[in-house]
């Protein structure tokens, strides 16, 4: 059974950081794709991040380009959203998602593997 758990999601001012992580379990992340999501009050979820089986290839939404990063460390099974610079408008709940398709065109086509999200608040 594939479970995922975000972990990392609180108040924080704008200009601020927070680092997120997606513990996975029952999936070998070396694998497989890996992206992060959002969805904000009122709102479609959509796509933040996203980065090859290798994670060496990486897409980003327009509107967090050069401030979120995404990475994988296989050896804990772990993939994180390092977020700098943050904004208001980033206020949403955070989505992991594994093994997705990854297109080297840099379009993410998510699976059925979400976590719980968690949420990320941000103040101005």
């Amino acid at each position: 059974q594939v479970q995922l758990a975000e972990a990392g999601g609180r108040l924080v001012r704008a200009g601020g950081s927070l680092r997120l992580s997606c513990a996975t379990s029952g999936l070998d992340i070396s694998n497989h794709a890996m992206a992060w999501f959002r969805q904000a009050p009122g709102k479609e979820r959509e796509f933040v991040a996203g980065c090859d089986w290798r994670g060496t290839n990486t897409a980003y939404a327009d509107s967090v380009k050069g401030r979120f990063a995404i990475s994988k460390v296989n050896a804990v099974n772990t993939v994180y959203l390092q977020m700098n610079n943050l904004k208001p408008e980033d206020t949403a709940v955070y989505y992991c998602n594994a093994a997705g398709v990854y297109y080297l065109s840099g379009v993410y086509s998510p699976s059925s593997y979400w976590g719980q999200g968690t949420r990320v608040t941000v103040s101005s």
